[in-house]
């Protein structure tokens, strides 16, 4: 899903709210997040999951073009962690559809 999907979703479940109104919505949400995570901060959100920020150090890779060994700088990335609601329901529909 993308974030113009996402906002036509939520138009189409609330229509007392403008589309405008929905966007701005979804927008301050995503740069909040995006905001928190960049500052270090700890995103949880109950029955979905939380955002937090693993560490990778450096390390040496290979260009897969040339073969060439090439260091790889340590750096931060995000890390969702579905919580266990997300998890179940997931399950249960996949588990439905593979017949399970």
């Amino acid at each position: 899903m993308t974030r113009s999907e996402l906002i036509a979703r939520l138009a189409d479940r609330f229509p007392q709210l403008p589309l405008k109104d929905t966007d701005f919505a979804v927008r301050i949400i995503l740069d909040t997040m995006c905001e928190t995570l960049s500052k270090g901060g700890r995103i949880e959100i109950r029955g979905f999951g939380s955002f937090t920020l693993n560490y990778r150090p450096p390390r040496s890779g290979r260009n897969p073009k040339s073969g060439e060994q090439v260091s790889i700088p340590e750096k931060w990335v995000p890390h969702f962690k579905a919580g266990k609601e997300l998890r179940q329901r997931v399950d249960n529909v996949l588990s439905a559809r593979t017949g399970q």
